[in-house]
């Protein structure tokens, strides 16, 4: 039962392609389906529009130039394009002892990164540390796959990003209509990030925001004064935990809330991933959610 293997153990694997493997044959002798084939459409041609026709495929534009009525026809393809997004702000090295949220997240990606190329299908990942871009291109087969884990295994997080513009870049580089995944604390620019996931999928893209949290970022677990340092800024303040863990407490969550709120309004597929818990069950459960309940995100006509 590999897919059940503890967060810690997983983490502290230092062979990331491993981690991966275990993860991925515990989800593979699972009972869910794959959640990325039958997705992706291509435009292929215009025809003139025929009596019967679905009035949703209608070009309006074309329409308005030529005064005639043409429906647009779609191809579905063999095959899609992944593209992984990750946040390599500083903010994800916490915690410091045990798994950060890096790790997690990196775990999380090689394994999708796995589930993806094993079905035939291409696979890239855009991560942003500070202002630098690191970027593989959506491929497929053993070799991209083993390239973009290392690139994985060599990030360092440091700085801050640009949610936006991150997102923004990774959708852009799929050239096609694609799925992209989203893997981050989402604690940067936050009305910036969600107006980024609704634009690119309303561009036709299939969106999944994956929100990595550490167990003591919900509890706050701290008694007496602490000194706390922001991880991105440097700057350090001496806390009375008892004195602000209640607000605290209830200001994390609103900020979940929120993030999955948003998401759902937006159709963006949400899913909160605690560290503590195993990657194969955080990940076998989005994946159900996605084969049982997002069905409309794969087969919706494109815009």
């Amino acid at each position: 039962m590999s897919a059940l293997l503890p967060a810690d153990v997983v983490g502290a694997i230092d062979d990331l392609e491993l981690a991966a493997r275990l993860v991925v044959e515990g989800l593979r002798a699972g009972p869910h389906r794959s959640p990325f084939h039958g997705y992706s459409a291509e435009f292929q041609q215009h025809r003139p529009y025929r009596v019967g026709d679905d009035l949703k495929y209608l070009d309006w534009k074309l329409l308005a130039r030529t005064d005639r009525l043409y429906t647009r026809q779609f191809r579905e393809t063999t095959s899609m394009a992944v593209m992984l997004v990750l946040d390599g702000s500083a903010s994800m090295a916490f915690p410091e002892a045990g798994v950060s949220k890096w790790r997690y997240a990196c775990v999380l990606a090689a394994s999708l990164a796995h589930l993806v190329s094993g079905q035939g299908d291409g696979v890239g990942l855009l991560a942003m540390t500070g202002g630098r871009l690191t970027y593989l291109p959506a491929r497929g087969g053993r070799p991209h796959l083993r390239s973009l884990i290392a690139t994985l295994e060599r990030i360092e997080p440091a700085g801050n990003w640009s949610p936006a513009r991150g997102i923004a870049r990774g959708a852009e580089l799929l050239k096609r209509r694609g799925v992209v995944l989203v893997l981050s604390d989402f604690q940067d620019e936050e009305a910036a990030t969600h107006r980024e996931l609704r634009r690119v999928a309303r561009h036709g893209h299939d969106v999944a925001m994956l929100q990595v949290a550490a167990p003591d970022e919900l509890s706050f677990p701290y008694t007496g004064d602490v000194e706390f340092e922001d991880l991105e800024s440097g700057e350090r303040r001496l806390v009375d935990t008892a004195a602000i863990g209640s607000a605290y407490r209830k200001a994390f969550g609103d900020f979940l809330s929120r993030s999955r709120d948003s998401a759902l309004r937006d159709h963006v597929d949400y899913a909160l991933m605690r560290t503590d818990v195993p990657p194969g069950r955080a990940l076998r459960d989005f994946l159900i959610r996605r084969g049982s309940g997002s069905d409309t995100h794969r087969t919706r006509a494109p815009a």
